[in-house]
């Protein structure tokens, strides 16, 4: 995901949000309370942040993640101080009294363990002990996709609602699970929704075969659409714009990954009867052609069931660092 300028905290904004449920949002600001660290750690770039008593986000930065080397998670927390020293040192007027980082993979929560993450290349690595030995903060540490699922709960599309389902579509899929307004992680296995299985092929990176991921990510898309055509198109909007225009190759693959969201929101409706399906992500911003289409598919799918909200992510690529500011929050 990336940072949008209507969607990107801003040092020194003057809007701020409250978390009270059913509150405008605003990823500019999280509310009043605490000042805190935040960290949102992917394998291309970490996001960090102080947010201010106010709640406003101050001297957001997004800087590239450095190669961890041998021993990667003591070399994320390295990198996680320094940027934390910058920060502080260049706003000597905000003192945090916690710190939250969030980091992509298998992530136990509860247990402070980073299971697996096959990009920043650690297994079952301590990574919240780590920290509070490095730092005389509270820390809070939780999954990147889940936290970005608590912020929009508590700040932006998913507010209105406790038994939601976020999903993030770009070039992969990854969600989260929030039950009676709380995450479910199954020890950090659960939300693994683009690796449900939906058809019996293609191939996935996972090892897997017919994962909704290798059929309906913006990345599946595009590299779907170049396999049979040889023509590279400039993403998935590309191949949506192509099957709009009467593209019979192109709508074949946007019907099959429509087809393959429409089977995988039935599953999770059936099972959990979420109040509220979020979809973010940079397949989130093809509109009606996305959201219209899985409306109408969704129902005729389905019976009896109660048919969920499907609504679009409002936080999109700041939702990660307001996941762990709030979550830092929570230990003050």
């Amino acid at each position: 995901m990336s940072i949008s300028d209507s969607a990107a905290p801003r040092e020194g904004g003057d809007e701020q949000s409250s978390p009270r449920r059913g509150a405008a949002p605003s990823a500019r600001g999280i509310g009043a309370g605490s000042p805190v660290l935040a960290f949102d750690v992917g394998g291309t770039d970490i996001k960090s942040a102080l947010f201010d008593s106010e709640g406003n986000a101050v001297g957001l930065q997004r800087t590239p993640t450095p190669v961890l080397g041998d021993d990667p998670a003591a070399a994320l927390i390295d990198e996680i101080a320094r940027l934390a020293e910058g920060l502080r040192a260049r706003h000597p007027e905000i003192a945090p009294e916690s710190l939250g980082f969030v980091v992509p993979g298998i992530v136990d929560a509860d247990a402070g363990i980073g299971v697996f993450a096959s990009n920043l290349g650690w297994r079952d690595a301590p990574l919240r002990a780590i920290a509070a030995d490095r730092f005389d903060l509270p820390i809070a540490f939780d999954h990147d996709v889940r936290s970005a699922s608590w912020a929009e709960h508590e700040l932006g599309g998913a507010r209105a609602h406790d038994d939601v389902v976020v999903i993030i579509i770009g070039t992969g899929i990854a969600g989260a699970v929030l039950v009676g307004g709380e995450p479910y992680t199954a020890g950090g296995y659960a939300g693994e929704i683009g690796h449900s299985p939906v058809a019996d092929g293609p191939d996935c990176p996972c090892g897997s075969r017919g994962c909704l991921e290798a059929i309906a990510s913006a990345g599946a898309i595009a590299r779907r659409y170049k396999a049979k055509t040889g023509v590279s198109p400039d993403g998935a909007k590309d191949v949506i714009a192509r099957a709009a225009a009467g593209d019979e190759t192109a709508a074949r693959i946007w019907n099959d990954a429509l087809d393959a969201l429409t089977m995988s929101l039935a599953q999770l409706t059936a099972m959990f009867a979420p109040e509220a399906i979020v979809i973010g992500g940079g397949l989130s911003r093809a509109g009606g052609a996305l959201f219209d289409e899985l409306r109408a598919r969704l129902t005729e799918r389905l019976s009896f069931h109660r048919i969920p909200e499907l609504l679009p992510a409002e936080l999109e690529g700041n939702a990660g660092l307001l996941g762990a500011a709030l979550r830092a929050r929570e230990l003050t």
